[in-house]
C-alpha cells in the first residue's frame, strides 16, 4: 500500500510538471488558450499579467471546496496534492517558453500533447487537476462520459469566451490542441487498461480451456451453445484479457484446433469490484 501511494504521488509531482510545460512553454508563448479553469488562468494573465500559478490555486481551491463531497477521500488528497504542485510548477516555470514563430499549428499540437499526458499521468494516479476536472469527474460519474470527453466539452464552452481576448485564429488553434489533448488523456487513463473480450467456438474445448487457464492464467467461462444449422450443442468458451495478449492466445488456440471458430471484440467498460484486469 506504501509503494502504491508512492508511486501515485510520484505520478501526480511529474504529471503536474509536464502539465505547466504545456501552459508555460507552448500554449501562453505563442498567445494560445486552454479550456476550463487554466483557460481562465491564462485570459487573465493576458489581460493582467497575473500570476497563472497563484490564479490556478485560488480558482481551484474554490472549485474544490464546492466539489470535494462527490469524492473519496483518496481522490480528494491526491487533487490537492496535483493543485498545489501544478499551481507551483506553473508559478516556477511562467517565463520559460519561447513564441515559436509562424508555426502556430505546431506550437498547439505540442501544447495539446504535453497537457494531454500530464493531466493523464494525474487521472492515472486517481486525481483531478481540478477546476474543469472535477467538473469532468461528475459528468463521468453521472453521464457515463469518459473524462476527455467531460473536459472536452468544457473546454469548448470557456475557449469560445477566451476567442474574445485572443482572437478567432488563436481560439481556432487551441480548439486543436484541446481535441488532441482530450484523447491523449483517454490513451493514458483508459488506453492502458484495454480489455479485449473473446469468443472461442472449438472442437476441442477443454484442451483449449486448460493451456489458456495454465499457460495465460485467465479464468474463462465456458457456456452452452447449439449449431443453428446442425443442431448440434457445443460449449462455447468466453474470457476477457487485455489486448497484448491476443497474439499469445491465437497462437494456442492455433496449435490446439486450427479451425476453431474465435470472434474479438473490444470491451468499453468493466464493472465488478476491484476489477482492474488481474489475472485471476
Amino acid at each position: 500500500m506504501v509503494n502504491r501511494t508512492t508511486k501515485d504521488v510520484l505520478l501526480l509531482v511529474i504529471g503536474s510538471f509536464i502539465f505547466a510545460i504545456g501552459i508555460n512553454y507552448f500554449a501562453i508563448p505563442n498567445r494560445l488558450s486552454e479550456g476550463g479553469v487554466i483557460g481562465i488562468t491564462i485570459v487573465t494573465y493576458y489581460l493582467f499579467e497575473w500570476s497563472p500559478g497563484i490564479v490556478n490555486l485560488v480558482l481551484n481551491s474554490l472549485l474544490l471546496a464546492i466539489g470535494y463531497k462527490f469524492f473519496t477521500k483518496r481522490v480528494i488528497m491526491y487533487t490537492i496534492i496535483s493543485i498545489l504542485f501544478s499551481s507551483l510548477f506553473l508559478h516556477i516555470t511562467v517565463d520559460w517558453g519561447k513564441e515559436i514563430n509562424d508555426d502556430t499549428l505546431l506550437a498547439a499540437l505540442f501544447a495539446g500533447l504535453t497537457v494531454g499526458v500530464g493531466l493523464g499521468f494525474i487521472f492515472r494516479a486517481g486525481g483531478t487537476s481540478g477546476g474543469s476536472a472535477i467538473l469532468a469527474r461528475l459528468a463521468n460519474q453521472l453521464l457515463g462520459w469518459s473524462i476527455g470527453k467531460g473536459m472536452l466539452v468544457i473546454d469548448i464552452l470557456v475557449i469560445v469566451g477566451s476567442a474574445f481576448i485572443i482572437g478567432q485564429e488563436k481560439a481556432m488553434y487551441t480548439l486543436v490542441s484541446v481535441y488532441l489533448g482530450a484523447k491523449v488523456i483517454d490513451v493514458i487513463v483508459e488506453g492502458a487498461n484495454e480489455r479485449t473480450s473473446v469468443l472461442i467456438i472449438s472442437s476441442q474445448p477443454d484442451e483449449v480451456l486448460n493451456q489458456v487457464t495454465t499457460k495465460m492464467a485467465r479464468g474463462i467461462t465456458v457456456l452452452e451453445g447449439r449449431g443453428g444449422y446442425s443442431q448440434v450443442d457445443k460449449e462455447v468458451l468466453y474470457l476477457v484479457i487485455n489486448k497484448q495478449e491476443i497474439v499469445q492466445l491465437k497462437k494456442i488456440i492455433e496449435d490446439i484446433d486450427p479451425d476453431a471458430y474465435v470472434t474479438v471484440h473490444s470491451v468499453q467498460e468493466i464493472f465488478r469490484k476491484g476489477y482492474k484486469g488481474e489475472k485471476h
